[in-house]
């Protein structure tokens, strides 16, 4: 399988922010954003991959400005690193001030998606190949991004194992 450049899946989408995706204060509300992360970060692994994808993880996300309504939401998502059949699909998000030209980065993520043949198997996803620094960065720091995620995966496996889930309140 031959390894494909970040360029080749990256995605782009911009959103306006309206009053109906805004909380009390004007900003756009945190889970609107989570799910244009998943959607955009979706579509780029399902680039990558050419194949089904399932969101396995999200590791962060991180919101650093708010979005105000009448802005505009930028979601800009590319793979930083793959495994045999996973992605890592890093994105960030910038919101702009239409009348003003202000852009700032308003959050950050990191999320896994699966790659799945036909049958629903998990299957084998081209390697990439970065090529800005940016993306080299990504590439270089997913190792230990990899490893907090298999670490946070056992501790969160363990404490699974003792929650119930026999009795509904």
């Amino acid at each position: 399988m031959e390894a494909k450049t970040v360029k080749q899946s990256r995605t782009i989408n911009a959103s306006l922010v309206l009053p109906s995706d805004t909380n009390n204060r004007g900003t756009i509300f945190g889970g609107n954003v989570m799910s244009y992360i998943d959607e955009v970060a979706a579509i780029t692994a399902m680039r990558h991959s050419r194949r089904s994808v399932v969101t396995a993880s999200t590791d962060s996300v991180d919101f650093i400005t708010p979005a105000n309504v009448g802005n505009s939401v930028c979601l800009e998502a590319s793979v930083a690193s793959v495994g045999r059949t996973s992605m890592e699909i890093f994105v960030k998000v910038i919101s702009e001030d239409l009348f003003t030209g202000k852009r700032e980065l308003t959050t950050t993520a990191f999320t896994t998606f699966v790659a799945l043949d036909e049958k629903g198997n998990p299957t084998e996803v081209p390697g990439i190949i970065p090529e800005t620094e940016e993306e080299k960065l990504l590439f270089e720091t997913a190792p230990q991004r990899k490893k907090m995620r298999d670490e946070r995966r056992k501790h969160n496996n363990d404490f699974v194992k003792n929650l119930r889930i026999d009795k509904m309140i």
